[in-house]
Formats: structure tokens, sequence, C-alpha cells
């Protein structure tokens, strides 16, 4: 498949072996986008049988960046080495910014086998990277949703309009949508201005800037106003529409570290090694 299609770009998912052995399907984060500043990766969870996901994603250290993690079906549990805890469900979410440095757990519950969620990485800015850690969580009921005659569209991540999510990133200026489309719908969305965005098409089909679009594809929208003009096909479609102000600074990346500079990398990996990694407890921001 030709990976550039006229005025966008298309990424089909890729499996990843995970944590305890989880699958999961990655577009940013693949060989195929290693970086998609200020986006470090995103991870589509999606599986009915709980062999694929059960032993989770045991304790494992993050520094330098934060996560947002989206459950849509399913359960997922998690804990961090200060004592932090709590219980993600359907619908709901989490901003952790791991910044100086967290050591957690997620761990999935199982629902009726079902397990479906995302997880994305964004990029601090060097003069963040060692803040104090902080979590945001928030349950389903939390986020607007804005409906129309042709698509639903809820709000996890900064504005639409009038519609404001819990959940605010001033430092990259992120907006995370999820968008459900009626079939043979029409969704019509424009990025901001100098904004990286991108759309993944999790269930359903359709046509997007007039390209074909199959299930499990990341979209980079390729135009000179950065828009996204959609067309569900007969089944409808849902998808995560995104966007984000890029940083412009170095990644150097080892595994869930991401830091500017190798020299920063090695510092991280020895504090890691001399159990002198976590150096704040984390802040906790919840709507229950």
């Amino acid at each position: 498949m030709n990976a550039f299609v006229n005025s966008s770009r298309l990424i089909p998912a890729m499996a990843v072996p995970e944590g305890a052995g989880v699958t999961v399907y990655r577009t940013i984060g693949a060989p195929t986008l290693r970086n998609y500043d200020p986006f470090l990766l995103l991870d589509h969870i999606s599986s009915d049988n709980p062999d694929d996901y059960i032993a989770g994603f045991p304790a494992h250290p993050h520094r330098g960046f934060s996560t947002f993690t989206y459950m849509i079906d399913g359960h997922m549990e998690h804990q961090d080495s200060m004592g932090n805890s709590g219980d993600l469900g359907p619908g709901s979410a989490q901003w952790m910014k791991a910044a100086s440095g967290i050591i957690h757990s997620e761990m999935p519950k199982q629902d009726n086998g079902l397990m479906r969620g995302f997880q994305l990485w964004i990029n601090l800015p060097a003069a963040y990277k060692m803040d104090h850690p902080e979590y945001q969580e928030f349950s389903a009921d939390a986020f607007p949703v804005v409906e129309t005659p042709d698509y639903s569209m809820k709000v996890l991540i900064g504005n639409i309009g009038n519609a404001k999510a819990p959940i605010v990133d001033n430092l990259t200026e992120v907006v995370y949508l999820d968008v459900t489309v009626k079939p043979g719908k029409r969704f019509h969305h424009a990025f901001p201005v100098g904004s990286r965005s991108f759309v993944y098409v999790f269930e359903g089909t359709g046509q997007g800037n007039g390209e074909n679009i199959p299930t499990h594809s990341l979209v980079i929208p390729d135009t000179e106003d950065n828009v996204f003009d959609f067309i569900a096909g007969p089944d409808g479609a849902r998808m995560v529409v995104a966007s984000g102000k890029p940083i412009d600074e170095p990644i150097v990346r080892y595994g869930p570290f991401v830091m500017n500079t190798r020299e920063q990398i090695d510092q991280t990996m020895r504090d890691y090694q001399s159990n002198d990694f976590v150096r704040n407890r984390a802040w906790v921001k919840r709507d229950h």
C-alpha cells in the first residue's frame, strides 16, 4: 500500500506486544512513524479474548512526557509506587504527567471479555520534563458530548466551541475527540493552524479528504488548511480525532524515557538503577 494518498498520509496499525505480553495496535511510535511532534506513541487495545490482555502492564517507569489513557470498554486498574491508585471504567480517562518520574502499573479487569481503549504519549517541553508528576482522572459523565444530526463528538481534552473537557493541556494545546459518524453522513473538522493533527478510525470505514480509509488506520491530513472532511461508509464509523502544538526540540528516547539529550537519558538510567528515580509524590485530581 502506498502510504501517501493525495491529501493525506495513511498508516495502518501494527500489532505490537507490550507489558506482560498484551497485544496493542500501534501507529504513532511504530517504524512507519517514530514520532509526530508533540505525539510520541498511539496504542489501541482492542480484544474480546482475555488471553490477549489479562497479563496487563506490570510496574514500569516513565519520565519526560505525559500519557493519556481513554477506556471505551472494560476496566483498567492502576497504581504507582507513591500509593496512588484508581480504576478507569468504560468512558473514563486519565491524564498522567510523568515528568520527573513515575513507576506505575496498569492491570486490566475483565468485563464480559471485552477490552478496548487507547493510550497516547505526549512529549513535554524541556523546561517541564523534571516537573512534579500529576494525575488528572475523570469518569465518563465528566466529558461533554456534542450531538448533531450527522455525528456525535465526545470532547476529552481541550475544547470545541462551548464544549470544554475537564482535562486541559496548556503546554502543547492538545485537543482529543471521540467522534461517531452515522452511516453515509459527513464529519468536517478544521484543525488549529500550526498544529499537528491525526485521525484514527477504529470502527467502520469511510472516505477522508476523498480517499478510502479502512478500519484501524491512522490518517494525517496533508491539506494546506489542515482540514479533515470525512464521509462514513454504510456501517458508519468511529474515530479518534486529535491535534497538538509541536514542541520543536530534540527527542532522545530510550524505552519509557523521553528526554532531549543522551546525557539526560544516561542520568535517568542511573537514577532508576540507584532507586533515586521517583523524587516527588504525584498530585491527583479526580471528579470522584
